[in-house]
């Protein structure tokens, strides 16, 4: 029988079931239970974030985001066109406009010196994304949003345990959102988590947690019954998804070890590829510390990052290219626009292949996912090298 390499396989630690039992044992599974309590505390020590709320996503994290934010109709948000569109659409439901800006084709991320001739006087919040756990560069980022009395959101949707200059990513931000989706190194399905990182924010963030009431503070015996006092939803993740991240959170580390090491042997079997010129391979520098949650690399156009994903397909290994830049798609022509000159982020995008990176991939695996792109880009067999003589340290 043939193997098929996946893209992605979700993790499973080994507790989650007993971690489901017991919440189910202990009948109250709503939310807000023990579980959640464990995460926090975990995801406190892990950050040191001063306010942590679990969210049925991600995306619900923006959403609150937005909320907090106070931004509202008129305003501007700037963002990275190379994003998921719920980085633009949680501000888009608050009727804020999007002004796009391209990326720099290393990172992927928002090229920081282009934030400033982005600004104008509707703009309220930068919205940026850490592209893969590798940061952007944050310390300029936020003394240019400091400076322009800006807030600061980060989408470290990709980034649970990654860091920048050895400060977690999701920390530099007034808030931030992290993913907890079953695509991403630790997960419970679907779920996400909000920080706050302003403490000026926090009861407002709770009041919006909960449909816009003071709920919480009810539980807790500071008013006599709760009351309706302003817009917000139902963001709370239920105890199940808690006991099922709680094990993963306590798994955090060797799950991150584990895909920095298929990380490096990927980028030692491919360099003599990228020397050749054939490809371009990521290069976080020292401060980005990041959590390995993709491997991509470049091809020179677009019909070659094209032939390689089906080459690839043939021969049972599934790759992936990523987003298409949003201030080209219906949505981001309608609620924004692209500010300044598009150079790197359409090319780039065209050019982007992911590789499969999971947990339980095997060396021996990457080694014939190497050996075919090999094969591909140089069109004839070759000599995959060996960890001995191309992994990095």
């Amino acid at each position: 029988m043939i193997e098929h390499i996946p893209f992605h396989k979700p993790l499973i630690t080994g507790k989650e079931t007993l971690y489901l039992k017991e919440a189910v044992d202990r009948a109250n599974i709503a939310g807000n239970g023990i579980f959640a309590e464990r995460c926090i505390q975990t995801l406190k020590n892990l950050t040191r974030s001063k306010g942590i709320f679990l969210t049925p996503s991600c995306t619900h994290a923006l959403e609150m985001a937005a909320i907090l934010s106070g931004l509202q109709p008129g305003d501007e948000v700037i963002t990275s066109s190379f994003t998921h569109p719920s980085t633009a659409n949680a501000f888009a439901r608050v009727g804020c406009e999007i002004a796009f800006v391209d990326v720099n084709p290393v990172s992927m991320n928002l090229d920081d010196k282009l934030i400033e001739n982005a600004i104008n006087e509707r703009t309220k919040a930068v919205v940026v994304m850490h592209y893969g756990g590798v940061g952007c560069q944050m310390e300029r980022i936020k003394k240019l949003t400091e400076s322009h009395g800006l807030l600061l959101i980060e989408d470290a949707a990709h980034c649970i345990g990654a860091s920048y200059n050895d400060q977690p990513l999701g920390t530099f931000g007034h808030f931030a959102a992290i993913s907890f989706h079953q695509t991403k190194n630790i997960h419970c399905g679907e779920g996400g988590a909000l920080f706050i990182n302003d403490e000026k924010y926090l009861e407002q963030a709770e009041i919006i947690r909960d449909h816009g009431t003071d709920r919480a503070a009810f539980l807790r015996s500071e008013t006599p019954s709760y009351k309706w006092l302003d817009i917000g939803s139902n963001y709370l993740m239920n105890e199940l998804s808690a006991a099922f991240l709680l094990a993963q959170l306590e798994a955090l580390g060797p799950i991150n070890s584990e895909r920095l090491a298929l990380w490096s042997y990927y980028h030692g079997l491919l360099s003599p590829l990228e020397k050749a010129g054939k490809v371009k391979l990521p290069a976080p520098d020292k401060r980005q510390n990041h959590n390995a949650h993709v491997f991509f690399l470049k091809c020179p156009n677009s019909e070659t990052r094209n032939g390689l994903i089906d080459y690839l397909r043939t021969n049972h290994i599934s790759a992936a290219f990523h987003y298409q830049p949003l201030h080209s798609s219906p949505g981001g022509k309608k609620w924004g626009y692209f500010c300044g000159e598009d150079i790197h982020v359409s090319a780039e995008s065209d050019r982007l292949v992911r590789l499969p990176l999971f947990n339980g991939l095997d060396k021996q695996q990457v080694e014939k996912i190497a050996e075919h792109v090999f094969e591909f880009l140089l069109k004839e067999n070759v000599e995959v090298p060996t960890d001995a003589n191309f992994i990095r340290n």
